[in-house]
């Protein structure tokens, strides 16, 4: 599978940080895209929205249509330009959304321009969605979400798994990836070891979290299970992941469903993207009481959230496990060694331990993406936006309390069903900051 698509260029061929102005002339000089928004150039609006963390996003309209440009920065935009980063994230989230656009068109954006020299793409302008994690914090339920997520996530981890590719095309994916090992080591940094040890950007909600914080850097349990997850993130090129997907890289209205931002994309664990969406529909959980108007306003939104949980590893689980039973032509388990009945059994019962295993990679993954959330550097709104902060430690000390369960007793998390139980039973605790 070779993915190395020739990006369109404007053939200008040296990078500059776009401001309005440039922008306006740069997006004038490509003839497709001006008569996509129609009217004359200096009529456009032009407006930056990026509230990420690492880029420049822009929304153009003309009289016609609007589109979004996303341009790469020389450095991580949350910390400014002593934290340099590489312009090629921008080449391999292009590489990925060809992927994703090959698979499920109807889930992501369309591209409509993509300029390497640049770290820039155009593409279709979705509205009126919004971000999901902002829905989820004023909430609004998202009955589409299930059946779509799940579909991406089956669709494009199956078919780029040794399952359904040849040995040959698999080692060529890893190697069109390979080199985005800068976005790699964010993720290694920042989820897998800075939450647990002394590290100058980690925050968190003080002083009510501190014992709370402390503890989690002299657990050494806890040390040796993130140590492990880290292990599979780094070794472990199970399939092309989007390596972001969280609720903040996924655009939504209630009957659509669309997946952005896989900058991050490399040949990794499985289990990471899955239990990247799970562990942020539990944060999204955990932090609903702190934006309650009234006790119980939320109790049918939260009870949606569970559903949701339970439901996004369920028909994840059935459709991979229908496209292995339909589409399984690659070269790890070949059919001709499951030959007849016996055969067949033999090779069904390996697939539901293979989900099993993946659930627990899951479940682990879903507990790293939390704590980082909390006691790292970038952290979630669903928390952030709780004002009352001892509040919002009391939501965020009860996910810490969840998720390190999560990590450290994996095994006994053996359905999905027995998370969203836990989640539940943690979602009234009141925990005593004086003993954590």
């Amino acid at each position: 599978m070779n993915l190395q698509a020739q990006p369109s260029s404007s053939g200008q061929g040296q990078y500059r940080i776009l401001r309005e102005a440039d922008l306006r002339d740069y997006l004038a000089g490509l003839p497709p895209v001006a008569a996509q928004l129609g009217g004359v150039p200096a009529g456009w609006s032009i407006s930056e929205v990026g509230d990420g963390n690492l880029n420049l996003v822009f929304i153009v309209k003309g009289t016609s249509g609007g589109i979004a440009v996303k341009q790469a920065l020389p450095y991580v935009r949350l910390v400014g330009e002593s934290w340099p980063l590489p312009l090629s994230r921008a080449h391999y989230e292009h590489l990925a959304l060809v992927h994703h656009a090959r698979l499920t068109p109807k889930l992501v954006p369309a591209i409509l321009h993509h300029d390497n020299p640049l770290a820039l793409t155009a593409m279709e302008l979705l509205e009126p969605h919004i971000i999901m994690r902002k829905g989820l914090i004023g909430g609004i339920a998202y009955p589409r979400f299930v059946e779509d997520i799940s579909t991406f996530m089956a669709q494009t981890l199956f078919f780029s798994s040794d399952l359904a590719l040849s040995a040959a095309e698999k080692k060529e994916g890893i190697a069109d990836f390979a080199g985005n090992h800068a976005l790699c080591k964010i993720t290694e940094d920042l989820i897998f070891t800075d939450p647990y040890r002394v590290a100058e950007q980690n925050r968190w909600t003080a002083p009510w979290l501190d014992t709370i914080a402390a503890a989690f850097r002299e657990d050494l349990d806890l040390h040796v299970a993130i140590s492990r997850l880290k292990l599979k993130f780094m070794a472990s090129p199970e399939a092309l992941i989007h390596g972001d997907l969280h609720t903040g890289s996924i655009m939504v209205t209630v009957t659509e469903t669309k997946v952005i931002d896989p900058e991050f994309a490399f040949y990794g664990p499985m289990g990471f993207d899955i239990g990247a969406v799970i562990g942020n529909l539990i944060m999204a959980y955990l932090a609903s009481a702190g934006h309650e108007r009234s006790p119980g306003d939320r109790a049918a939104f939260e009870a949606w959230l569970l559903e949701t949980i339970e439901g996004v590893w369920t028909e994840f689980s059935r459709k991979f496990l229908a496209l292995w039973r339909s589409e399984g032509k690659g070269d790890a388990y070949p059919v001709s060694l499951f030959t007849g009945e016996a055969g067949a059994a033999r090779l069904e019962t390996e697939r539901q331990a293979y989900m099993a295993r993946l659930f627990q990679d899951t479940v682990g993954f879903a507990a790293a993406k939390t704590i980082r959330r909390i006691l790292g550097l970038a952290h979630n709104l669903d928390f952030e936006a709780i004002a009352d902060e001892k509040q919002r430690a009391i939501c965020e000390a009860r996910s810490l309390r969840l998720v390190r369960t999560m990590m450290l007793d994996t095994p006994s998390f053996t359905t999905i069903g027995v998370v969203t139980r836990a989640a539940r039973e943690v979602r009234d605790w009141q925990p005593d900051f004086a003993n954590p």
